[in-house]
């Protein structure tokens, strides 16, 4: 198994002062149990999938849980479809949430369509890129996966040897259009001469669809692959089974998944929650019931890269983190269609 090492840490959260003391959580079910009575802020969150998926799920549920640390009264759903998320919004609203979270884009329409009917309560939101007509208590947190994923294009090219980069993703949805963009600026601003080639499986969990094409993909010649994916990745990983070490390269995306992963695993592109949404929540106490918080490499974004990664790669990654943080390296979105 390969040893990790963070070389780009997040900045550290702060949580908001007004959340002090404890309380206990809910753990799976309807948000919310009556309202808070003590003062305390009361937060419900409602997840896509399970919270002990260790990728994005779990990312969510580790801030509302620091959220908890600092004092707030916490409960969560999980497992929410699409369809159901309006029942799951009005039921948070009913059971006397402060502050209703949804985790993940998916829900963003729903979430501002229940938030204009319930003035009161304030809403936090995910969306790529800036909202059109933003409630006046809705935050939203903006993913940006593109800045994240420029990066991951001068960690790619600069780790392969035959030139050739593999992209797998689940969904053609325009924030995947625009990590692949952002990866192709990222080779031609570096004047790498990297080919990238993207595919998308249709499932950002089917592990077999991901195994098929990321093999495709090393028989295409690709040495390197990103994922872009959730429970998928493991699929990833499998392609490179087998494989003399040495000979290439697969990265992942939310979390560190080296556990899962062999001796191929060159890294992962993880997000931490807990930062924006301790931001928020301050904002959000503070009068400022409406924004947008912008995801990036200063604010729980980090590119996390393994022990066998080679120095001047590394070296390379950290360089370009600063430039884009900095703002000397300008990432553009470009979510048009590939293909």
């Amino acid at each position: 198994m390969t040893r990790t090492t963070t070389r780009l840490v997040a900045a550290a959260a702060v949580l908001p002062l007004f959340l002090l003391g404890a309380c206990g959580s809910e753990e799976e079910g309807a948000a919310g149990g009556g309202g808070a009575t003590d003062g305390k802020v009361k937060i419900a969150a409602i997840f896509s999938g399970p919270t002990n998926d260790a990728d994005y799920n779990a990312v969510g549920l580790a801030a509302l849980k620091a959220a908890e640390t600092s004092g707030a009264e916490i409960s969560f759903t999980e497992k929410v479809a699409v369809p159901d998320i309006e029942a799951r919004l009005n039921e948070a609203v009913g059971d006397g949430a402060d502050v209703v979270w949804t985790h993940g884009s998916q829900f963003y329409e729903a979430t501002a369509k229940i938030a204009k009917a319930n003035p009161d309560v304030a809403f936090i939101g995910e969306y790529d890129g800036e909202a059109k007509g933003l409630p006046a208590n809705v935050w939203t947190i903006d993913r940006q996966f593109h800045i994240g994923f420029y990066g991951m294009g001068v960690f790619a090219s600069k780790l392969s040897k035959t030139g050739t980069v593999g992209y797998v993703g689940g969904l053609s949805l325009p924030f995947s259009m625009a990590e692949v963009h952002a990866m192709e600026q990222a080779m031609k601003d570096t004047g790498a001469g990297t080919t990238i080639k993207p595919v998308w499986t249709g499932d950002f969990n089917d592990a077999a669809k991901a195994q098929q094409f990321a093999t495709q993909l090393i028989g295409s010649g690709a040495d390197v692959v990103v994922g872009s994916l959730n429970q998928g990745a493991t699929g990833t990983f499998q392609a490179f089974e087998g494989k003399p070490e040495g000979s290439g390269w697969v990265t992942a995306k939310y979390t560190d998944k080296s556990k899962a992963a062999g001796s191929h695993y060159a890294g992962s592109l993880e997000y931490d929650f807990t930062q924006p949404l301790a931001d928020v929540l301050a904002k959000i106490k503070a009068g400022t019931t409406t924004g947008r918080y912008p995801l990036g490499f200063d604010t729980g974004v980090k590119i996390q890269m393994s022990d066998g990664v080679p120095a001047d790669v590394k070296a390379a990654v950290d360089e370009t983190v600063a430039k884009v943080t900095s703002g000397e390296i300008k990432v553009a979105l470009d979510t048009s269609k590939i293909g």
